[in-house]
Formats: structure tokens, sequence, C-alpha cells
């Protein structure tokens, strides 16, 4: 079976189209962290089109605006690939490896573009091999697609943005009731003010395990500070993500190396070379991936081996991104067992969660939905237009 699987990846296909369209939905509250603030989502959708021996088939991506992560807004997203990208891969022939080879030479700086493309032709190819996605991925070396794990054994966290205590005490409350048993914690802007924070949540969530996420927003001197403050009020947290700047790879390695709590690189990691560099310098425990940053499930998957060679387990994340980008991710973290823990909780913010399928949620587990490619029913470019 995984020797089929390679071969499909290695079967060629025809592009025949290439088509981007924008959308908007607000969302339920507003999302803030330590660099920005989020009242609702820019996103773009793109079609590929492919021509095989069995027919034609469409796939979709998606890409969302987050100007402050990867410099990319929706306009530039929409322009970069109904221009660059299209003219380079409408009626090019090739597979899988050779057209991302393309999208990758045309989008040099655009990651999150890179990654709509990227999905949407997986999308594509699967749907015309009849396979779910992860079936498709799992033909990657190291990779195995096992959904059951992911719904039994993966627990999704619920994001609670950072704001005052007392309505970070109510969010946490909320995503408790609603069964979330993880919860993924926002700080960064002041660290005294980050310990009231989490007692104020603990008080309100008692039961909860928490991820925090300081969003690049403390110094090294700092970051061992708080961490010494946090063990001595005993709480539950099982990881801190990217407490310094992306950049200081050396300050992660010094708090990674003095720290009693797992180190998660997010920021500081973009491609397999980050997670090689990472590697080295001992300088995380834990690996966020997240395709918007990756720009493309080849690349997350060389992340995910790196990892496993290493020892180190994975998050697959995302950035505040729409269903059809959530699916790809929750396909993601079925096929490669370093993936152990998921933060894909953003479709929950959306007011207009679209389009339908790809997975179900209970209690914070995903559960596929079965059907070829993502299983989602299409985004039409008339849904909520920008």
């Amino acid at each position: 079976m995984e020797n089929l699987l390679w071969q499909a990846w290695q079967r060629p296909v025809k592009v025949t189209a290439v088509k981007a369209h924008g959308h908007r939905s607000p969302l339920k509250r507003p999302f803030i962290t330590a660099a920005r603030r989020t009242d609702g989502v820019d996103y773009v959708v793109v079609d590929v089109e492919i021509d095989t021996a069995t027919g034609q088939f469409t796939g979709q991506g998606s890409a969302a605006e987050t100007v402050k992560v990867t410099g990319e807004s929706a306009q530039t997203i929409l322009t970069i690939i109904n221009d660059t990208v299209r003219d380079r891969l409408t009626g090019a022939h090739g597979t899988l490896e050779e057209l991302y080879a393309l999208v990758r030479e045309c989008t040099p700086k655009a990651t999150s573009a890179r990654a709509a493309v990227d999905v949407a032709l997986h999308d594509a190819v699967s749907r015309s091999l009849e396979l779910p996605l992860g079936l498709l991925l799992s033909g990657y070396p190291g990779a195995s697609f096992a959904p059951e794990t992911l719904e039994a054994r993966i627990q999704n966290d619920m994001t609670v943005s950072l704001d005052a205590p007392t309505a970070m005490a109510e969010k946490a409350s909320e995503a408790a009731a609603d069964g979330y048993s993880i919860l993924k914690i926002k700080l960064g802007s002041d660290p005294e003010e980050d310990r009231t924070r989490l007692a104020a949540v603990m008080e309100a969530a008692p039961n909860a395990t928490l991820r925090l996420d300081a969003n690049q927003g403390w110094s090294p001197a700092e970051a061992i500070q708080l961490i010494d403050k946090f063990t001595n009020d005993n709480l539950p947290i099982d990881l801190i993500e990217q407490p310094v700047p992306r950049d200081d790879l050396d300050g992660l390695a010094y708090v990674t190396q003095n720290s009693p709590i797992p180190i998660m690189a997010d920021e500081a990691l973009w491609s397999p070379k980050d997670a090689d560099r990472i590697i080295e310098l001992n300088a995380a425990n834990l690996l966020n991936i997240k395709l918007a940053k990756t720009g493309g499930l080849q690349p997350a998957l060389q992340i995910a081996e790196k990892a496993r060679t290493a020892g180190m387990e994975c998050m697959v994340g995302a950035m505040m991104e729409p269903r059809i980008s959530i699916t790809a991710g929750a396909h993601l973290a079925a096929v490669h067992p370093a993936v152990t823990m998921i933060d894909l909780d953003p479709p929950a913010w959306f007011a207009n969660d679209v389009p339908e399928g790809g997975y179900m949620e209970n209690n914070g587990f995903i559960a596929l939905t079965p059907g070829p490619g993502l299983a989602l029913k299409r985004l039409e470019p008339e849904t909520d237009p920008l």
C-alpha cells in the first residue's frame, strides 16, 4: 500500500486552471495576542483544476491575512496567486513535487499563498484518486495515515486570548464548560500582569491543563524569572510557546536549557532548515508546525520527520484561518507519529464557519469527515465576499 501511495505522489497531472477569490468573516470575539488584535479575518480561497487520465478535478486551499506574522495581506495573496502563480502554473504538467517546486519559485516570500496553492493541488490530486488527503500524504516517507489516533488521543486546545484577568477567566470558564480540558493562554504584554492572568484562569477552570503562548513577548531573563514563579505557583503547565523573539535562537536555547517546563518553538520555525538549526542548538523541546509558515504540506512533513529522528514531539497549529486550512492541518496531524498535539481551534472563533464538512469536533477531539480530498463542500466565490 505504501508503495502504491508513493507512486500516486509520482503520478504527473496537468494544471488547467488557477483562480483565487477573497472572503471576509467577522470573529465572535476579538482575538488578541502580544503581537496583534484581530476582530475579523480577511482570507483567500484558491481553486486549482487538474486534468488526469480519469477526468478533471478541482481542489481548494486557503490563506488568511497575517501581515504581522507572514507579511501577507489578503490583497497581496490574491495578487500573487491570480497573477504570478496562475501564469506559472496553468498548463504545467508534473508530479506534486515538481508542481510545488514551480509554486515555490514564484512565491519566495509568500508562504501563506504558497501553502494555499499546495493544499489545493493535494486536494485535487487526492480527489482524482478517490482518497482522503491524509491517505495520500501517508505515501510520504515516515508518514502513516491514522485518523483514529487524531480522534481518540490528540485533543485540540481552546485559546484564551490576551485580555484583562477577569475577561480571560470568563473565557476559560466557557471553554471548560464546552468540554475543553486544554487551554492555550495568550500572554506576553506584561510579565507581572501575566501571573495575575494565570491565577484568574486557574480559579475559573481549576481542572484545565495550560499551554502558555507569549508570542515573543519576553526577554530570556524575563522568561526564566516567570517560569520560576509559575513553577513555585505549581501551575499545571505542559509547555510554553515561543517566549522570546523569533530571531533570538541563542536566547530561546538559554530558556530551553534552564526551564523545567518544555519550551516550544513557533515563530522561530518556518522551514526544515530552521528545524535543523533549532535541533542543533537544543533551542526547543517541541516544534509547532503551521502550514502558513512552512509554505506547504511537503516541508511540514519534512519538519515532522526531522523531529521524529531527533526524538522530539510536534504540534500542528494554525493562524486565525478558515476551515479549509484547519482541515488540511488536521489531515497533517493524522499522518505523522511525531505529531502529538494540535492547536486547531480557529473555526470556533469564526462567525461564519464555512464551508461544510472536513471534520467534526466533540469535546476537543477531531474526527475527519470520510471522503476524498479534504471532504469539504466547495466554497463559492459569492460566499462572504471580500
